[in-house]
Order: structure tokens, then C-alpha cells, then sequence
């Protein structure tokens, strides 16, 4: 055989891959119908001097379209990558077009033409409805390395920056097809140690490659992110190192929420802080404070003064702490829900008539709590839907800001529920996993259970227990509270307990003892010796 210019055959067509003599590729030498042969391995051109040429069956006889093998200039690509590829420009019904020919694994034949005209409308010639991954023909059945690219001229543009030394596919129908077109070409892809996922940059090219990786084990997919739509973008741009480069360092796929040491580093280093503070000191001292996607849930007997304790920490973080809050009381009207948190703020008992306030006041305090633009209530009085107060409470985070909810109460969303006890494991896990989500603290107040000793609203002792739907409030709260009064004494004393303390667990059992003043409508917290029956300012005993 002697060596051939290219020149010397650019009538020819192609025929089929064959081993090359030369450097022993399987399948990279292709044969032409004018008897010469080119390896796309090692670059060697031969002919065998044939007189006449191999005959096949003309193209036009089985529908096809025939096309010759012309460089792209507009995408940068070379006549030897469309040569290589097949990828033929022609003519379809009097339209000029690039065709696209889509050959058998197995028997190498052409089975069907993908056509794109000018006006970029596309048209298939041929068996669309089983058309291979194109160019899966030109490869091996295994190897190092395989990448699979949105488009064509995807697949031609990487294979060109990469010397073709990377075997390089694409998807037959885009990246809506992208999952049904890889299940066909599995065993095919599972023949390559590693799949890299080159799909275009936009919304639905990286969707697409998200629902594909899945599809195989562990370890074995990685997603290619480039700094332009497409890998033709970057063959265009002269980007052809900074393609290559991306598409070997490829992040290997995890599924969301896996993370490796690398990734959360500055958060294990970060020093711990204390969260968010409440009113009374001790119970910050012994729980560290609040922090966000925390689930924080009070339990306490009828008129014990759970709402009021609530509504004290509202305007505690409101205008203290500055923290927009969304409250959504489900069983009293915005209107004394408004007055008692302004009477919080004023240390006085606006939601009582005739108790030494004056409207003045009121206003000024009202006018004060406006100007903060941190405080949102939710008017809709007596409904109890979970759906409806869920998306009430995302809209408030999201669209509103509120870093911390209120919701009074809890067991009011589950009452009307055929099963109480499963819709309240339902409402806590998708309460606890949106409080997560979205990097807020859910603050909740629920019923308790009749005791079995005394009441709570005669200073029983609050238990995990007692809650309603126990397993799940104890589940997903991250601190639950208890608050015990008997409401016939006439103290106002009450304690606040500690039940649960995933934090650190070392609250747990912690007494706060709290002190109600009927002239501020504050809750105060009482000192040790306070709670005692002494005063601060006496060493008698």
C-alpha cells in the first residue's frame, strides 16, 4: 500500500470501521468506497490501488439524505471532526442542511438522519424512535472515559478539543430525552470506568444531567460545569485547555446533602456561638440561646399563660433584638393580638379595659412597633388547614424575611384530622424539615394531655408525655418547654421546665421560676432567693 493525500479522495464515501494495521486501533480505521482507508487514531491514509472503487448501495435508495464532509467554520470545527463524526452538510426537499448520521453500534449501517436547516428547525430521516447515542459507533465497548454531551455539535466540539482521544457521544434528542436515551445506551456506558455529563449550562441541560446521574452506581458520574452555555461556545471562544481542563476535573455526582470534609471545614472550625437570647437570662445561660432551624415547642394547661408567655418573647425580639417575626395565633383576632404585644412593649395591659393606660399611650407605642417594619401577623381567625398555614409561614420567611414564627397552637391544625396522633407526625416533620430548609425558628405552642395526678392548671408537673402527639413533638423539637402554674394561686408564680435539650442536653431538668406583674403584664424572672421567700437585700434567714 502506499500513502494518500487527503486531497487525492474527497469523493469518496464512507463504507465502514475496521483494525487499523498501523497502531492497532479496533475500530478507528474507516473505509471509503474509493478502496483507501484513513485511521482517526494515528492519522495514516492509504489506498490498495483498487481500479475501481467498493460499490454500496446508493444512499438515495433508502430515504436518506447524501451529504458531503465540509469543515464548519461558524463552530469552529474542522472537515477531519466531521469526517470522523459523519456529519455531512446537504440538501432535504430543495433546504439546505447539515445532517447528522446516526450509524448502528453492531453493524456500523446508518439508521437514521438528524437534519438541521438554517432557520434552526430539526427533522429526522430514518428510525428516530431508536436512534443511538451519536457517534456511540465510533468507540469501543470499554475504557477509561466516556463523555456524553447535550448536542452534535457538543459532541464533535469536545471531541475536536480533545484531540479525539476522549470518546464522545451526545444525546439524540436534547436534554428532554436525556434519561430515556442513556437507560438504552446503560450497558453500553457501564463498559466505561467513569461518564462525564456535559450538558448545556442552562435550567434545563443541568435538570437533565441531575435526573440522569442517578442512573449509575455510586461513584461513577460526574457533572461537568463550564463557564459558557455549551462546549461549542467554548471551542468557539479558543477556550479549547480550559474545555479539556473542565471536563477532567468534572465533580463526581453525590446526591443533594452529602457533603465531603472540604466542603463544611469553615463551619466545623467557626467558633460556636450563643443563639439568639430570650428575656430571661437563666433560660439563655442554660440552652445557649436560639438559632435558626431550630423547632422550639411550649406545653402548658388551659389559661396557664403559654400565649402570653409567647407574646412577651415577640416583642422581646422584635424590638430588642431586632428580628423580624411572623406570628400566627390561630385562636385570637389580630386586634388584641396587636394590643397585647404593644402592651408588652409599654408595660402596660392595653388588652384590659380601665387599667390606668391612656390611649395616648397606645398610639405611641403602636407608632413605635409600625416604624420597626418587623412585625406580621396572620388575620384569618379559626382556620386550622396545615396546608394553608404552611404556605402562610413559607410566604412570611421568603417573601417577608421573618427569621422567627410564632404558631399558637399546634394540636388546633390536627383536631379536626380523623387521626390526630398521625397528621400531628405529619405537620412536625414537614414543619421541622421546612424550619431547616429555610434557615428559620419555629416557636410552637401545644396542648397537653389530661395527667394522670394533678391537673396542670393546679401546678401539675408537665411531662414530655403530655403533649399531644408525643412521639413526633419529641421527635423534632429541638427544645421543649413546659410552664406550670396553678392558676387558683394567687402568687403569680410559675416555673418554666425544660424538658428536652438536644443542644447540649445539659438543660435538661433546668427550672426557670418566673413572676407574673398584673401592673406591666410582664414576666419577670425571679432570683434564687426570690424563689425562696427571701429578699435580695437581706442576709436574714
Amino acid at each position: 500500500m502506499t500513502t494518500a493525500t487527503r486531497g487525492q479522495h474527497e469523493g469518496s464515501n464512507f463504507l465502514r470501521h475496521t483494525a487499523c494495521p498501523e497502531c492497532g486501533s479496533s475500530d478507528a480505521n474507516a473505509e471509503y468506497d474509493d478502496g483507501h482507508t484513513h485511521c482517526f487514531a494515528c492519522g495514516r491514509t492509504a489506498s490498495d490501488g483498487a481500479s475501481e472503487p467498493a460499490k454500496r448501495e446508493p444512499t438515495k435508495t433508502r430515504g436518506l439524505v447524501r451529504g458531503d464532509w465540509l469543515e464548519l467554520p461558524s463552530r469552529g470545527l474542522t472537515e477531519e471532526t466531521c469526517r470522523k463524526f459523519d456529519y455531512t452538510q446537504g440538501t432535504y426537499k430543495g433546504r439546505g442542511c447539515q445532517v447528522a448520521n446516526y450509524h448502528d453500534p453492531v453493524t456500523r449501517q446508518v439508521v437514521a438522519q438528524k437534519l438541521r436547516f438554517k432557520d434552526k428547525s430539526f427533522a429526522v430521516v430514518g428510525d428516530g424512535k431508536h436512534m443511538p447515542l451519536y457517534g456511540q459507533n465510533l468507540w469501543p465497548a470499554t475504557g477509561r472515559r466516556v463523555v456524553i454531551t447535550e448536542g452534535e455539535i457538543d459532541a464533535l466540539s469536545v471531541a475536536q478539543a480533545t484531540g479525539h482521544s476522549w470518546p464522545t457521544v451526545s444525546l439524540p434528542n436534547g436534554a428532554q430525552g436525556a434519561v430515556a436515551a442513556i437507560k438504552r445506551a446503560l450497558e453500553w456506558l457501564n463498559g466505561y470506568e467513569s461518564v462525564v455529563l456535559c450538558f448545556d449550562m442552562d435550567e434545563a441541560g443541568q435538570k437533565a444531567a441531575l435526573e440522569c446521574a442517578p442512573l449509575f452506581e455510586p461513584g461513577k458520574c460526574a457533572i461537568a460545569s463550564l463557564t459558557r452555555k455549551d462546549a461549542n461556545e467554548m471551542l468557539k471562544a479558543g477556550e479549547v485547555k480550559a474545555l479539556s481542563s473542565l471536563l477532567w476535573n468534572a465533580k463526581t455526582y453525590r446526591p443533594d446533602g452529602i457533603v465531603s470534609l472540604d466542603e463544611i471545614e469553615a463551619r466545623v472550625l467557626a467558633n460556636p456561638e450563643v443563639g439568639r437570647p430570650y428575656p430571661w437570662p437563666s433560660l439563655t445561660k442554660a440552652t445557649f440561646g436560639r438559632r435558626p432551624g431550630d423547632v422550639i415547642g411550649l406545653g402548658a394547661g388551659s389559661g396557664v399563660g403559654k400565649t402570653d408567655l409567647f407574646t412577651q418573647l415577640i416583642a422581646h425580639d422584635v424590638m430588642e433584638l431586632g428580628i423580624p417575626c411572623g406570628v400566627l395565633y390561630l385562636e385570637q383576632s389580630v386586634g388584641e393580638t396587636g394590643r397585647r404585644i404593644a402592651g408588652k412593649i409599654a408595660g402596660r395591659r392595653f388588652h384590659v379595659p380601665d387599667d390606668g393606660w391612656t390611649q395616648d399611650e397606645l398610639e405611641a407605642t403602636w407608632g413605635k412597633l409600625k416604624a420597626t417594619g418587623k412585625l406580621h401577623l396572620y388575620d384569618n381567625f379559626g382556620v386550622c388547614d396545615w396546608d394553608t398555614i404552611k404556605s402562610k409561614m413559607r410566604y412570611m420567611v421568603q417573601s417577608l424575611g421573618c427569621r422567627h414564627l410564632f404558631l399558637d397552637h399546634l394540636t388546633a391544625l390536627a383536631a379536626m384530622e380523623d387521626d390526630e396522633r398521625r397528621a400531628l407526625d405529619a405537620i412536625m416533620a414537614e414543619a421541622a424539615s421546612m424550619a431547616h430548609a429555610l434557615n428559620f425558628t419555629l416557636h410552637y405552642v401545644s396542648h397537653l394531655a389530661t395527667p394522670d395526678g394533678d391537673p396542670h392548671e393546679e401546678g401539675g408537673r408537665v411531662q414530655g408525655k403530655h403533649f399531644k402527639g408525643s412521639r413526633s413533638i419529641l421527635y423534632w423539637s429541638h427544645l421543649l418547654l413546659g410552664l406550670e402554674r396553678d392558676t387558683q394561686d394567687q402568687t403569680n408564680s410559675a416555673v418554666l421546665r425544660v424538658l428536652k435539650d438536644r443542644y447540649t442536653g445539659q438543660a435538661n431538668g433546668t427550672l426557670i421560676r418566673l413572676k407574673y406583674d398584673e401592673k406591666t403584664g410582664l414576666l419577670s424572672e425571679r432570683s434564687a432567693a426570690e424563689a425562696h421567700g427571701f429578699k435580695e437585700d437581706t442576709d436574714d434567714f
